[in-house]
């Protein structure tokens, strides 16, 4: 990269830059809905157990930043030929690759460190989570096969887990209710995006499902993936009807727009709507669950 159009930035939001903290962010909403009613449906006191709680959310959020930092050493030859992506500081030369390297793995140590410290089982999922998104998914799929959002999509499902098992490692069926939202959310969600970069992930040579297969198959996809959350509600019957009614009101929204990209004239138009309701329904569903345990 040119370094005479690198942009101005402090080392501050270079670090963030590099952790991906916008990630890190969105990831700990999820943790904390986990953890939130593995505490209430438990009947466990919350305000009692201040240290799991800190354990559990610094923890996630070290091992979501180390496996971010190492996903950016890994990436760093195909980061450059994405617009997306060309700002990173591995790619402007901000910050060396062997600091970032060093800068990943302490973080994944001492996240994974603290998580122990909560339960085993959460222990045991946070190196679950790293090594699913930073060997499977990084190193392995993500270059090789057109399943890679897929595949990426295990690690991405892990949060919630974290922060139930962090209070009971025996992990309810509603904890793997949380998880399936957060595994079945995310095809649809990096299909959108992928639909918006086609021609970069095809110049990096990602093989993702817009790339390879096209738009028409790529829309299809996306539609049964929404399909597929329309049953987890009914299997969440401890947080109430009203959260039943709201989610699949939710579920039913996502289905309806993905029918409409069968007959979209712009699809891209199409993709960002879809990308920009996914942010919504995963911020909406997960405050909800906190909210109908409150009220």
């Amino acid at each position: 990269m040119d370094k005479t159009n690198v942009p101005e930035t402090t080392a501050m939001k270079d670090f963030m830059a590099l952790i991906k903290i916008g990630i890190v962010n969105s990831n700990l909403i999820t943790v904390f809905t986990g953890m939130w009613l593995a505490f209430i449906l438990n009947d466990i006191r919350f305000l009692a157990n201040l240290d799991t709680i800190a354990l559990t959310l610094i923890g996630s959020a070290l091992i979501i930043a180390g496996s971010a930092s190492l996903n950016n050493y890994i990436d760093r030859d195909i980061d450059p030929l994405m617009e997306r992506t060309k700002t990173r500081p591995t790619v402007t030369g901000k910050i060396s690759y062997s600091k970032v390297l060093v800068i990943g793995l302490a973080l994944v140590i001492a996240g994974s460190a603290l998580l122990f410290m909560t339960t085993f089982t959460a222990g045991v999922i946070g190196v679950i989570g790293i090594i699913s998104y930073v060997v499977i998914y990084t190193m392995w799929s993500k270059r090789r096969h057109v399943s890679n959002t897929i595949v990426g999509s295990i690690s991405g499902a892990v949060p919630p887990l974290i922060g139930w098992a962090a209070v009971d490692p025996t992990l309810d069926v509603l904890a793997w209710m949380l998880f399936l939202i957060m595994f079945i959310w995310q095809p649809p969600h990096f299909y959108a995006l992928a639909m918006k970069r086609a021609d970069e992930y095809g110049r990096a040579g990602i093989p993702m499902l817009p790339t390879v297969k096209g738009f028409a198959v790529t829309k299809r996809h996306m539609f049964v993936w929404t399909l597929f959350l329309l049953p987890l509600p009914f299997f969440m019957t401890e947080l109430g009807t009203a959260f039943i009614i709201l989610a699949t009101l939710l579920n039913a929204g996502w289905v309806a727009l993905a029918a409409t990209g069968f007959k979209a004239k712009d699809d891209l138009k199409w993709a960002k709507y879809m990308f920009i309701y996914s942010l919504q329904y995963l911020t909406i569903i997960f405050v909800a669950m906190v909210i109908v345990t409150v009220i």
